[in-house]
């Protein structure tokens, strides 16, 4: 599933071509996707609605409307959003389409149908249970201590839990924790204060080198322009079972840790 640094990246190729369109209507063939309101509802609420501003809050993209509405996205597994041409033949998942008022669709692609649109007049009805964003200034050390305190859960599974820290998944997680050179199965109540420091920082870290290279174009993820993005050309564990760390030479060896493949240096991650 996209994690923040690829979020980040769709909501960067998305402002220039969406910011300051207005929807004009709405098509849909898989109800599920939408999930609040109605889909008969939505066809009603959103036209006229213009898009004054993109941002992501997690995984999530929040476009803020005008009359008070905010339409969010969530991509799940497979999600894609592009805007194109209305005449441009349409691809078998796409299952919503937004329709602007320039000739252009936003078109919300899906194989596996996991991906969510909600319009909301509250944002916080779909973002509330958010734990802080990882990258913005008031997210510390001291933060994160605090949020980790008296948690005797393994590391790996509470960096995924996002009322936890927002946006974090299972790629930044495995890297984080190698460069922080921490074992993934080790309980957050174990930390030290200078452990905390050193797993704030790499968090940042990660996370900014995700950014930077446009995402990991690891299992479906393209951009919206349907190019790849290059973090999984620089990751240093994850998906790497088997190969030599970079660091010291010897295997990752990879786990199941809270029903997720988790990837770690044995000897880098005591």
């Amino acid at each position: 599933m996209p994690e923040l640094p690829e979020v980040e990246t769709v909501v960067r190729a998305l402002r220039q071509p969406l910011v300051g369109r207005t929807f004009t209507g709405v098509r849909n063939d898989w109800p599920r996707h939408i999930g609040t309101p109605s889909v008969d509802e939505l066809k009603v609420r959103l036209p006229g609605c213009q898009v004054t501003s993109i941002h992501r809050r997690a995984k999530y993209l929040v476009f803020t409307l005008t009359q008070g509405e905010t339409l969010i996205a969530h991509l799940k597994m497979s999600g894609h959003l592009a805007v194109v041409n209305a005449d441009l033949p349409r691809d078998k998942h796409v299952h919503t389409v937004f329709e602007l008022d320039n000739g252009q669709e936003l078109r919300f692609r899906d194989p596996r149908k996991f991906g969510r649109v909600y319009l909301v007049h509250n944002p916080d009805q779909i973002l509330g249970k958010l734990g802080p964003e990882p990258l913005e200034d008031s997210f510390t050390p001291e933060v994160l201590g605090q949020r980790l305190n008296g948690r005797t859960r393994a590391l790996k599974p509470l960096l995924l839990d996002q009322t936890l820290i927002a946006g974090v998944g299972n790629i930044y997680a495995d890297e984080a924790l190698f460069y922080a050179k921490l074992r993934p199965t080790r309980p957050a109540n174990t930390l030290s204060q200078n452990d905390i420091r050193t797993l704030h920082a790499a968090i940042q870290k990660v996370l900014n080198l995700g950014i930077e290279r446009e995402g990991a174009s690891i299992d479906i993820y393209v951009k919206p322009d349907g190019s790849k993005g290059d973090m999984q050309n620089a990751v240093a564990v994850f998906r790497r079972t088997g190969s030599p760390c970079y660091e010291c030479g010897r295997p990752v060896e990879r786990i199941v840790l809270g029903g997720r493949s988790t990837h770690f240096c044995p000897h880098c991650q005591k």
